[in-house]
This record gives structure tokens, C-alpha cells and sequence, in this order.
């Protein structure tokens, strides 16, 4: 189904995020976690893509997974990094081949072992490129779908770490809009007033497709440290640390603290009129559950 019209009919869109995991009983645990969330029909499905495509085949074979054994439409992420034209057109191909109606296109993360990674070494330097090179695949008609690939693309509520300017910044995403992108997905963010000046800006810049906000419960003290390093530094208020303090340490407090303040911070988007949640999940089930529950909304 194409994400504009699983957005058209799913308002608010709900969706999660799953990452491909590297061993078997790590597979099966995710199994076991998709089994729990398809009841709460969500409205599509995201699968990240490694570091400098580290995760290609892993990514690929999970998407195909979903696509062919559940209901939920599944949507990769694809990265820029290191890839040419010729291997992104391959990876097209095969999604289009397998019956994938939408892309996530971002710029992504080189390889953690090249720090001062090269980006001449591919044909694609910006998220743009990636999307403007999608539509190119669109219109030459390989897809199913006559409109081709849903496109969505990336958004920083709190600001793109490589990009302290927050007047380019807004000039980029609206670049990624202009070439042809049909939403935007945000990075997590766990102050909702970062979202809805975001939402503002973008009005005023004139970016108006679908803003689809990144929600991450905190579950850990440990989980909360690494996500402030892949979030590129994510910002918690000073009102989420009081209430994790009270928790003293405790891992059951911690993970209650966390999840009712996720509940709070989605409650609050709905009320505000935010057009979908994207939960990132982390591969677990409980927190999205618990959430999704203490909303009061029926799919």
C-alpha cells in the first residue's frame, strides 16, 4: 500500500521501527515481538539499513519477511553511503520485484571505522540525490505501483548534528520535499515544544507533506545513554531526569518512569493534532504495548 494512502486513511498513522538483528535467537525475539504488535494493526513498518549499508541482505530478507507472513506494509530504510546508482537501482529492482510500495531515503551513517569517510565515493552525497534518483526509478514504470516507490525522508526536531545552521538545515529538508518525497519521519525527540516548533518552521518554510513524529520510551539507564550516541546527542528535560532520579536506580521504576512519560509525550502529540507517532522500538513489544493501550485508541 502507498504511504499516501496509508496516510489519507490511518489518522493518526501509528507505526513502528525494527532493526535487523545479527543472531538467531535475536530473530526469534523480534519474531516474537512483531506477533505482538500486528494486533494493534499499525500503519506500516519501518527496517533500518547498517552503517554504510552494513545490513543490505539482513534488511532486505526482514522486509521480505513482513511483506510475505504479515499484514503490516513494510517500509526500508536506504541509505546514500558508499553505494552507486548501478546498486541502489538493484535494490529497487528487488523490492519492487518482491511487492514493497515505500522507501525511507536518507542520507545515512558511513562505517564506523571510517571516521573521515570520503562521501565522493558514491553517486549519491545527499538524501536529495537518493530521492530524486527513486522518482527517476518511478517513472520508468518497474514498479507495480504506476505512482512507483512511496518516499518518506528524515527530519531534527532538535536540529541535524552536521547541521548547527538551523536556517540551512530547514533549506536542506525542504530540498529532500521538493524532489519528491511524500512525508517526513523525525528523529526521537522527548520534548514535544522541539516538535511543534519543528511542525511551525516547516509551515513557514513550505514544507507541507505528513510530519510523522519519532517517539523512544526510555526502558534503562544503559538504554537511555546509548541512545543520547545514536541520536547524535538527543536532548532529555530536566522534567524526564527528576522523575528517572526518583526511580533510584531502580530498573522496574526506571522502565514505569519511562513509559508513562512517553504515554504523556504521545497523549499530548494526538491533542496537538500531529499527524502519526513512529514508535522506535528497539525490537521489544512491551513499552509500545502499554502505550498504545493507555492512549485509549482502536484500530
Amino acid at each position: 500500500m502507498h504511504i499516501r494512502d496509508i496516510l489519507a486513511t490511518s489518522k493518526p498513522s501509528l507505526s513502528f521501527e525494527f532493526f535487523p538483528p545479527r543472531t538467531a535467537p535475536a530473530w526469534e525475539d523480534l519474531y516474537q515481538a512483531i506477533r505482538e504488535l500486528e494486533p494493534l494493526r499499525p500503519s506500516f513498518v519501518s527496517v533500518t539499513y547498517g552503517a554504510g549499508g552494513t545490513t543490505r541482505e539482513l534488511t532486505h530478507d526482514l522486509v521480505v519477511r513482513i511483506k510475505q507472513s504479515t499484514s503490516i506494509p513494510p517500509v526500508p530504510h536506504l541509505t546514500c553511503v558508499g553505494h552507486t546508482e548501478a546498486e541502489v537501482e538493484a535494490i529497487l529492482d528487488r523490492y519492487a520485484a518482491a511487492g514493497v510500495a515505500n522507501i525511507l531515503a536518507l542520507r545515512g551513517d558511513p562505517p564506523k571505522d571510517q571516521p573521515d569517510y570520503d562521501w565522493s565515493q558514491g553517486d549519491f552525497r545527499h538524501a536529495a540525490d537518493l530521492v530524486r534518483f527513486i522518482r527517476k526509478f518511478n517513472a520508468s514504470g518497474r514498479h507495480p505501483d504506476p505512482r512507483g516507490f512511496g518516499i518518506g525522508v528524515a527530519g531534527f526536531p532538535e536540529g541535524h548534528p552536521s547541521t548547527p545552521n538551523r536556517v540551512a538545515e530547514l533549506d536542506f529538508l525542504k530540498a529532500k520535499v521538493d524532489e519528491g518525497a511524500d512525508y517526513i519521519c523525525t528523529q526521537l525527540f522527548f520534548d514535544n515544544h522541539d516538535l511543534l516548533d519543528f511542525r511551525d518552521r516547516c509551515e513557514l518554510a513550505g514544507i507541507h507533506v505528513p510530519i510523522i513524529a519519532g517517539v523512544m520510551p526510555v526502558t534503562s539507564l544503559q538504554g537511555m545513554k546509548r541512545m543520547a550516541e545514536l541520536a547524535a546527542g538527543a536532548r532529555y528535560p530536566a522534567k524526564l531526569i527528576r522523575a528517572l532520579n526518583r526511580a533510584n536506580g531502580s530498573p522496574e521504576a526506571v522502565e514505569r518512569v519511562g513509559i508513562h512519560y512517553a504515554a504523556e509525550q504521545c497523549a499530548g502529540l494526538l491533542d496537538e493534532g500531529i499527524e502519526g507517532i513512529h514508535f522506535y522500538t528497539l525490537n521489544k513489544s512491551r513499552a509500545t504495548l502499554e502505550i498504545f493501550h493507555s492512549l485509549g485508541l482502536e484500530r
